[in-house]
């Protein structure tokens, strides 16, 4: 990537520009970050209007005539530099984003803002209180905005797609079923073949594990794995996310549960993926739309990267386990490495998509993604919603939640954003993350030995150079064609998932 220094007066002053609103929307997530960790509950009305005006404030600025006449003026310059040039790539990226905020009106922003941190409140309680009804009516007007957010915008082939697009640039609803019909159909007989195969014992991990232990080894492991806790930090909430205020501080949260030590452990590697990620963008670009990942699929391929590829693998418990057996002495004396990696490897339909295993977590996303594809078309009413979902779960994975904490109100998503658009996501994020990870290890095969010896900065540096330095330079499709030579894949992962279990279980897929 080539970085092109400059005196063109129009770009110093979009630059001036695009970092006061940066520096306003990272006020505005330190005030989500807050909201999510220690907040009083009795503060979310207040901090509802105080992230609706900020952001009201930011989309002013942002879609400000000024900045679309900067743009236009610094058209000629634009096509007179090298397309990876950092100046060129920031102008082409602030005119995609410029010419989407122009669609939605700022008065739009502010509603949508308010009433997300109302609801976010509300859903803490129905969770809590395992009872939907209480966050029901926020979620209907949850859907009924995301319905018109979809439609400010205009020829698209479904009401998802631009909601869709928002997060996965490039993507819309043909395009992920495309992705996920056939790797649905090489999921299910994998699972199938699974269920005949004797079970995996994995009583090791669900024990009394303290809090404190729990979220000190989990702090050391992601050290280790490259996370800055100089740029960051850890704290808990209710659901775990990883946030940025700038690129010196980039914070991650966890959640733990005492009588099962998987939880918080994963937990913890999988946002400190995504914290890894945007600690390892270019300082070049601070405060300017290209400091940040590139879409809500490449960056989940990182927290999933580093969750599964790496902290699931018999490698990385070569090194680890001795200090993990160390730490629970109690718990694992009885326990050996090799019973421990089967343990955190099982396979078995669950209730809960964050503690999905690799084989079965795709199937919870994709029961979401119909889902919201149904409440978008108006197939399916919020009432109805936990029905669905209970019914869903029964067909494709054969369990049925037996209240909503673990069935409808177990992601925050449509509670803290929208309907549409992110959970596809999750599962583009694990189709890249092993056409990644394949891809570094053909080009440095050395990587899998360094991991069973503690040592990741291999991995690390791979990922920083290929990936992580270059935050928002290319669109997703862009970035995965030049990093792996291919566009997107679910043969990969596939190829993954048939190799590790075929061995774990003794079966032929």
């Amino acid at each position: 990537m080539s970085s092109t220094p400059t005196n063109e007066p129009h770009y110093i002053e979009l630059k001036r520009r695009l970092q006061e609103i940066n520096d306003i929307q990272a006020a505005s997530a330190v005030l989500d970050w807050d909201q999510a960790t220690y907040m009083p509950s009795g503060g979310a009305i207040a901090r509802g209007q105080q992230l609706g005006t900020l952001k009201k404030i930011a989309h002013e600025k942002f879609s400000d005539p000024a900045i679309g006449e900067l743009l236009e003026r610094l058209h000629s310059y634009e096509k007179s530099l090298p397309y990876d040039s950092i100046a060129a790539s920031l102008i082409r990226v602030t005119r995609k984003d410029y010419q989407r905020a122009l669609q939605i009106p700022p008065e739009f922003t502010q509603r949508l803002s308010q009433h997300q941190a109302a609801t976010y409140r509300a859903w803490a309680q129905a969770r809590s209180e395992n009872h939907f009804p209480t966050v029901q009516p926020y979620l209907e007007k949850t859907l009924e905005l995301s319905q018109e957010q979809a439609q400010y915008f205009t020829g698209w082939q479904h009401i998802a797609d631009p909601l869709i697009d928002q997060y996965d640039e490039g993507m819309t609803v043909k395009a992920v079923r495309s992705l996920f019909t056939p790797l649905r159909e090489q999921l299910i007989p994998i699972v199938e073949a699974i269920k005949t195969a004797p079970q995996i014992d994995d009583r090791c991990l669900h024990q009394f594990y303290p809090e404190a232990e729990q979220l000190n080894f989990g702090q050391c492991v992601v050290f280790r794995l490259g996370y800055d806790f100089n740029r960051g930090r850890q704290d808990k909430t209710l659901h775990p996310f990883m946030t940025k205020f700038s690129l010196g501080d980039v914070r991650i949260t966890t959640r733990v549960n005492e009588q099962d030590i998987a939880e918080a452990l994963f937990s913890t590697i999988h946002e400190a993926g995504h914290g890894m990620y945007e600690q390892g963008i270019n300082t070049e670009l601070e405060r300017t739309p290209l400091a940040n990942g590139v879409s809500a699929g490449v960056h989940e391929s990182q927290s999933r990267l580093w969750e599964n590829m790496v902290g699931r693998s018999r490698g990385f418990w070569e090194w680890f386990y001795p200090q993990l057996q160390g730490t629970f002495i109690r718990q694992l004396r009885q326990t050996s490495s090799h019973n421990f990696y089967r343990a955190i490897n099982k396979v078995q339909p669950s209730l809960i998509r964050t503690e999905a295993d690799e084989v079965t977590y795709n199937l919870h996303v994709m029961i979401r993604f119909d889902l919201e594809l149904a409440l978008l078309e108006g197939k399916l009413q919020i009432k109805d919603l936990p029905a669905a979902w209970n019914e869903r779960y029964k067909t494709d994975l054969g369990v049925t939640p037996q209240h909503d904490s673990e069935g409808v109100l177990q992601d925050v998503h449509w509670y803290l954003g929208t309907i549409g658009g992110m959970f596809q996501g999750y599962t583009l994020g694990n189709l890249m993350a092993a056409q990644f990870y394949q891809t570094a290890i053909t080009q440095d095969p050395e990587i899998p030995f360094e991991i069973e010896r503690g040592r990741f900065q291999l991995l690390y540096q791979w990922l920083k150079q290929n990936i992580y330095h270059s935050g928002r330079q290319y669109t997703p499709n862009e970035l995965i064609e030049r990093v792996t030579g291919h566009p997107l894949q679910i043969e990969p992962l596939i190829q993954y998932i048939r190799q590790k279990y075929s061995y774990l279980y003794q079966v032929e897929f």
